[in-house]
């Protein structure tokens, strides 16, 4: 049982450090980590919780009262992961009090010294246990790189304030303790020894996606809040733990595709052992145990593993595992491991882990929607990059929405290297091709060409013209793109509401997920959003969202409750010399605003300029890659690395 690599003690303090690291996060959903602090960034802390500020703002007994906080007991987030951990219920409360309390971050150093502190408690097996697990994440992170080729000083930075990256630069010269969202916290309290660490996070994980056994009363809840899986605010706190701690976020990704192993490798000795329905056996006390995934294996159909882990680096990294994982997991043994290993890669087959976290049927790339929403008649997922069937925990589901062929939906996307099962949404390419030719026909055009030697286009952006000032001739040329436009709108609108609903339904399989889209995609994304904030319950669906070119207006729609629906980064990117999203969408540029050529003023929301390399909104085509790569968005805190100065608009 992974929760074995730890003493009592470390496994109380390893709830407590999860409790402190999901407040923390919640705070940083409404005052980003790092930014420069005001009043009223003060006020949003000590309130940003859902629900009533009062109650934040008294003392941590009053606050932890408070149903919105994340640390609640309603949420379901903390007591399943005290229960694995074996800590006393009678310490329950009090951790959940502490974590909510104003004085939460003061915290953080002495629980975690309470990690590294070496006491007769610990024993000799465990720490060979410990020094394993390490060597095994190694190995995997190994396997990992081998498929995710990258440029060390850019992408494989510490993730603390020590990273070479330039992080901490980008913080408006934040503070190490701002960088790190504690106080009365050193390196001294982190070791730089890697075993503790590794054991410490594969407990917490390994208790995030393992049984949640609920109460009767809660059972009868029926609250999705009470979902089997893995919680995107459980992926942000442990991102922000792992900053905490100094560990590069590659390892965290390492012990998420070991757990996501071990789970389905307990389904597959299940499938063999024929003894399904005995209490007794092996799987009955798997799951009394506790044991990784168990619960989350039984929210879904459990699909056939013939083909083990599909890539044979990952395969190579896991057969190395298997004498670590048999020690650990008796259950299964190494025999069982190295078995999976060897099948790795040989035959054609599928690795369940959505299955095993809840999807139904074939997860993404086998939706069906139950009903078409309006007039939209394509929407479909498309598998893209190498990382399926390989026991990701993380999902990507990219959105193009400015496209010249179908080809568009895929080229922004396929260079992009990231750890995530990614997949892209193909919806509506008819008319998003036609109103995306219709505008380039536009451009190309002896008219469009005059204008812009004459420097009308920056004068429309300019911000301090009325529409009857703008000129003529330019909105009597754009008239014959407002229609196409108005459906390619509409169209977006009603597959964000279809994207909610599958997201709702789980087809990912209660994984994390990041959502990325530009021009038309983005407006999806953020429709999106907006369905789920319509139910509360629906937060931990979404870990992080990053917007480019987004044709949404900034005054004019609800962006603090979409915010709130995404556990970690919202990014809005945009490119004030993008003039022909303004012009298209030109009464939301006059009155209310547009996030595609501003920032937006909403607590949360990270703002990134990408005017030097976007000049014009079919730039995102070629630009998203590098844009994305820049926001090294695996870091916890916001950042965007600049560009080298050989790289500019004419390369883009």
């Amino acid at each position: 049982m992974a929760a074995a690599l730890l003493t009592p003690t470390q496994r109380y303090a390893a709830g407590a450090l999860l409790a402190l690291a999901l407040r923390q996060a919640q705070i940083h959903q409404s005052v980003l980590l790092g930014a420069p602090s005001s009043a009223a960034d003060d006020e949003r802390a000590s309130s940003a919780s859902g629900g009533s500020s009062g109650s934040s703002g008294g003392s941590g007994e009053d606050a932890a009262d408070d149903a919105g906080l994340w640390t609640h007991d309603s949420r379901g987030l903390l007591r399943p992961v005290f229960r694995f951990l074996e800590i006393n219920p009678a310490a329950w409360a009090g951790l959940e009090e502490t974590a909510a309390s104003p004085e939460a971050k003061h915290h953080i150093g002495a629980f975690l010294r309470m990690i590294f502190e070496e006491d007769g408690e610990s024993s000799s097996d465990r720490s060979d246990q410990e020094h394993a697990l390490a060597k095994g994440v190694d190995v995997m992170a190994m396997s990992l790189r081998s498929d995710h080729v990258e440029d060390e000083s850019t992408k494989e930075g510490d993730q603390g304030p020590s990273t070479s990256s330039g992080t901490a630069e980008s913080l408006a010269g934040g503070s190490p303790e701002d960088l790190l969202g504690a106080e009365k916290l050193s390196l001294d309290d982190v070791p730089a020894t890697d075993h503790r660490k590794m054991s410490l996070l594969f407990a917490l994980l390994s208790a995030c996606v393992a049984d949640k056994p609920v109460s009767q009363e809660e059972e009868d809840r029926k609250s999705s809040r009470f979902r089997k899986g893995y919680d995107a605010r459980h992926r942000v706190a442990l991102r922000l733990l792992a900053t905490w701690l100094d560990v590069k976020w590659i390892k965290m990704e390492a012990i998420e595709v070991m757990v996501a192993c071990s789970a389905m490798a307990a389904a597959k000795e299940q499938e063999q052992s024929g003894e399904n329905a005995l209490p007794k056996s092996k799987w009955a006390k798997w799951k009394r145990g506790g044991i990784i995934g168990a619960a989350a294996l039984t929210g879904g159909a459990l699909l056939a593993i013939t083909g083990g882990l599909a890539a044979p680096a990952i395969a190579a990294g896991f057969g190395a595992l298997a004498p670590t994982l048999g020690t650990l997991m008796p259950v299964i043994g190494a025999s069982g491991f190295a078995a999976m290993a060897t099948a790795a890669g040989s035959v054609a087959g599928s690795v369940a882990v959505a299955a095993s976290f809840g999807a139904a049927g074939a997860g993404l790339t086998g939706t069906k929607m139950a009903r078409r929403i309006g007039s939209v008649k394509e929407f479909e997922f498309k598998p893209i990059g190498e990382n399926h069937n390989q026991g990701r925990l993380a999902v990507g589901i990219l959105v193009s929405g400015f496209a010249f062929d179908e080809e568009d939906y895929i080229r922004p996307w396929e260079g992009w290297k990231d750890n995530l099962e990614r997949y892209i949404l193909q919806w509506e390419s008819k008319h998003i091709i036609a109103v995306s030719t219709a505008i380039q026909d536009w451009l190309t055009s002896r008219l469009a060409l005059e204008l812009m030697k004459q420097g009308a286009m920056r004068t429309v952006l300019s911000g301090f013209l009325a529409a009857f000032a703008w000129p003529a001739t330019l909105l009597a040329a754009m008239d014959f793109i407002d229609s196409k436009w108005s459906v390619a709108i509409d169209r977006s609108d009603k597959a964000g509401k279809m994207l909610a609903e599958v997201l709702m339904k789980g087809s990912q399989g209660n994984r994390p997920v990041t959502l990325v889209g530009f021009s038309l995609g983005a407006r999806v994304i953020f429709k999106c959003l907006q369905e789920l904030a319509l139910s509360s319950d629906n937060e931990g669906l979404v870990e992080r969202v990053v917007l480019l070119g987004a044709p949404v207006s900034v005054k004019g729609e609800q962006w603090e409750p979409a915010r709130k629906m995404v556990a970690g980064r919202f990014v809005n990117v945009y490119s004030k010399d993008d003039w022909i999203l303004g012009v298209t969408f030109r009464a939301s540029l006059l009155t209310q605003g547009l996030a595609g050529i501003q920032a937006v003023d909403v607590p949360g929301v990270e703002n990134v300029d990408v005017t030097e390399l976007v000049d014009g909104h079919s730039s995102y085509l070629s630009a998203a890659q590098r844009i994305l790569e820049h926001l090294e968005l695996n870091t916890y805190y916001p950042v965007f690395i600049p560009l080298p100065p050989a790289v500019n608009k004419e390369q883009m």
